[in-house]
């Protein structure tokens, strides 16, 4: 290592001692701090999957209806199906082959949505024939035979995502005209509580599709907007849908009715319609109705002119009475709660005569097949309330089961929003987010460039200066030379001749530097180098200043002097000694 007393001048050892100082503060103030804490932290970082929207099927489906549905494939090869949408099961069910008979219309495959046939399924794995035990108070479970198989979301190609073992009832019973998607998360039983079935929902999660045990749903509507679709978000919601309110629902305590709200008021202007008080009610979209008390629909029937048939059990509407209902078009405001008292959180959901204004058909009624009707149900006792698909044609539902709560807020109806999506992430309580210092801030990243750039700079001035330095070391030298050096007089005497040095130990023969036979060769050193040349490196040329021309177009690094031999050159050519050895022989 050089010392101190080896610089030339005060210059050098200032220009040094700068550099030093520009460098190690540069390091110091730009590069962030990363602790052992920090790598560990980001090592142990779990990536959040984004949530996944569910596109519509574009198609409008079900006898009592229109209903946006939602498209499946299932099986192998795929077989695909229409769906509409189950807030309160936590398995799929298809329509099977038997739920087309030929005494049902023509056009029945369709119109359910098309069949699934287990048989023409590689993957399928029979069970057995189960009861759904879905909607027994409503008088409508069924039963079906169930298996597992392979289910994906959306048509082919949409990249949609799926399930190997996937719970699937698969019916003939035209209680469900269309085949639902279910997304509870709960597990389903079969003959014990010791084999549970992970839900479709379920599933996503544990493999890390979804973020979270959660979703966003709105049914859509044919009224609104020249047609608004469903919206189905697995993992997240679309901010774009609602309104927000800030009020949060806690789930209810029965696992099959944790959807439940207080209803705390139904009016249409200044009519109340919920003459008995708030009553708790069930939020479900597998079924169209709401079932509401007998004397809030004795209510609705003064109000609207509405009128019962018991042959059908549904509020049909003729011609005229649906005429000056469109006509008055009323609205009917629907008010809930969280609890029973408090008026401080309150959701109104609006919502206007088209809401009402439904076709239902084959095979509810059957002569004529087809007819408007109001859908409003008569419900027999409180087990039976129920807010279903149609409540959510202007209600957006998000409901996280991993925080044992839920939203309904209304929906919004601008063009702009609705047709472009806002999604958002529900994150999983259970995951592990840094909080904070585990990441680069953007102005640490901005630092860094900046230090980089400074280091850059900086080395660059000083290769240029160790050049410029070495370049006049070498002049220093020659000059000292052709003045003292043994053949300074044969060097003035010879005019346009180059000056040849005599090499330690040889003599010269004509033209030519003869090599030493003695066993060992001295070694060449340069006089105070602190870097040192290799002459063997490929591209080497001391004549042009020690830059390296070879393969990478870098500089030649010098080597200690103890690597530096000798070598024999032709005489035309100068093999420069070392300025120490040539002054050593002068003495």
């Amino acid at each position: 290592m050089r010392s101190l007393a080896g610089f030339r001048s005060l210059a050098e050892l200032t220009t040094l001692t700068l550099f030093i100082a520009c460098l190690t503060n540069a390091l110091s103030l730009s590069w962030p701090s990363i602790s052992a804490r920090d790598l560990r932290k980001r090592a142990n970082t779990t990536t959040i999957p984004a949530p996944i929207v569910v596109s519509p099927s574009q198609y409008w489906d079900g006898n009592d209806g229109p209903w946006s549905s939602f498209a499946l494939q299932v099986g192998t090869p795929v077989q695909n199906v229409r769906t509409l949408i189950s807030t309160a099961s936590e398995f799929t069910w298809t329509i099977g082959a038997a739920g087309c008979p030929t005494n049902y219309v023509p056009d029945c495959v369709n119109s359910r949505g098309f069949v699934f046939n287990p048989n023409q399924s590689l993957t399928w794995v029979p069970n057995s024939i189960f009861s759904f035990e879905l909607e027994d108070n409503l008088g409508k479970d069924t039963t079906g035979p169930v298996g597992f198989d392979t289910l994906t979301l959306g048509w082919q190609g949409a990249g949609g995502p799926n399930v190997k073992h996937s719970t699937i009832f698969n019916i003939a019973d035209s209680q469900y005209w269309m085949g639902q998607f279910g997304l509870n998360p709960r597990s389903t039983n079969f003959t014990n509580l010791n084999d549970p079935q992970p839900s479709f929902l379920t599933q996503l999660k544990n493999n890390n599709s979804i973020p979270s045990l959660s979703y966003g749903y709105t049914a859509g509507n044919q009224y609104r907007l020249n047609k608004v679709f469903g919206s189905l978000t697995l993992g997240g919601y679309d901010q774009n849908r609602f309104a927000a309110t800030n009020v949060s629902f806690p789930f209810y305590e029965d696992i099959s009715r944790d959807l439940l709200v207080y209803l705390r008021g139904v009016t249409s202007g200044s009519t109340n319609l919920l003459p008995s008080g708030t009553i708790s009610i069930f939020i479900d979209s597998t079924v169209p109705w709401i079932y509401l008390p007998l004397d809030a629909c004795q209510a609705f029937e003064k109000a609207f002119g509405l009128t019962y048939d018991p042959n059908v059990n549904f509020y049909l509407l003729n011609s005229t009475q649906r005429t000056n209902l469109q006509n008055s078009n009323p609205s009917v405001t629907f008010s809930i709660s969280p609890n029973q008292t408090a008026t401080t959180e309150m959701v109104e959901i609006v919502m206007p005569f088209a809401a009402f204004d439904l076709q239902i058909d084959f095979p509810y009624i059957e002569n004529p097949n087809s007819s408007y009707y109001f859908p409003l149900q008569r419900a027999t006792n409180d087990t039976q309330y129920t807010l279903g698909r149609a409540f959510l044609q202007e209600a957006y539902l998000i409901a996280d089961y991993e925080r044992q709560n839920f939203t309904v807020a209304p929906c919004t109806w601008d063009a702009n929003a609705v047709n472009k999506a806002d999604i958002k992430t529900i994150i999983s309580p259970s995951t592990k987010l840094n909080s904070g210092g585990g990441n680069i801030s953007v102005g640490a990243i901005v630092g860094i460039v900046i230090a980089i750039v400074a280091i850059i700079a900086i080395l660059g001035v000083l290769l240029w200066w160790l050049r410029r330095r070495k370049q006049g070391e070498k002049r220093r030298l020659a000059e000292l030379e052709a003045k003292h050096g043994p053949d300074a007089k044969d060097s003035q005497d010879s005019e346009g001749k180059p000056m040849i040095s005599h090499p330690i130990g040889g003599e010269l023969a004509g033209a030519e530097v003869h090599e030493l036979t003695a066993p060992h060769k001295p070694f060449a050193q340069e006089l105070d180098s602190p870097h040192k040349l290799d002459p063997n490196l490929v591209g080497y040329s001391e004549a042009d200043g020690g830059e390296y021309f070879g393969p990478g177009k870098g500089f030649a690094h010098e080597a200690p002097g103890s690597q530096s031999h000798i070598y024999e050159m032709p005489g035309s050519e100068v093999q420069e000694m070392p300025a120490s050895e040539r002054v050593h022989e002068n003495k």
